[in-house]
């Protein structure tokens, strides 16, 4: 991607986030060449801080990271748009965004609020959070990750031989997150596992 670093004496450039699930303009910040290879390279969004002319990757205080999603230059590749899953407020000051708008995952419809469960656990997975339970299972390793997803499944199966329909979502709900816990673990995307699926109904 040809960004023009030059354009500006100072050779930065603006960036843009917004929440690739909801839409929202979460913020904007300003990248040079160097944060901007670290935040293509590693997934996580990365700046450079005019006031304290240093490198700084948002939400490596917080744990509320930026996952990266896309990378768009505009037409004159001075300026970009950075599509990201955010893993919590994005705002110094604790809102959801730096513009004072709502972007509460509650709110999100089922399938957005999925994306940004994927997001927040990969973030989990690339940038630890002490006291996380998702990270908990990282630490553990792909084995105890893939027997907790084993354990969920049949407990999911033993509650479907009741009629208790809290119980049965609850198993449900705890087998969809190892799942995911368990894609991330491996590499992979739900995206991945969507284009299976699409693929086999296309037949």
């Amino acid at each position: 991607m040809d960004i023009d670093f030059k354009k500006s004496s100072d050779g930065l450039v603006p960036a843009i986030i917004q929440d690739s699930v909801t839409g929202k303009v979460l913020m904007l910040g300003y990248m040079n060449q160097e944060s901007y290879t670290i935040t293509r390279d590693t997934g996580k969004v990365t700046f450079y801080s005019r006031s304290r002319q240093c490198l700084w990757t948002k939400g490596e205080t917080s744990g509320n990271f930026l996952t990266v999603n896309s990378i768009i230059p505009d037409c004159d590749k001075d300026t970009l748009l950075i599509k990201a899953v955010p893993a919590g407020p994005v705002c110094h000051t604790g809102d959801d965004t730096c513009f004072h708008e709502d972007n509460d995952p509650s709110e999100f419809t089922s399938s957005e609020f999925l994306s940004y469960l994927e997001g927040v656990i990969v973030g989990r997975r690339d940038f630890p959070a002490e006291g996380s339970y998702t990270n908990h299972l990282f630490t553990k390793g792909i084995n105890k990750i893939a027997q907790k997803v084993g354990e969920e499944a049949v407990e999911l199966i033993i509650e479907a031989m009741d009629n208790n329909k809290q119980l049965f979502l609850g198993e449900a709900a705890d087998l969809l997150y190892h799942f995911l816990v368990l894609l991330a673990q491996k590499g992979y995307a739900l995206d991945e596992v969507m284009e299976v699926l699409k693929n086999r109904h296309s037949r």
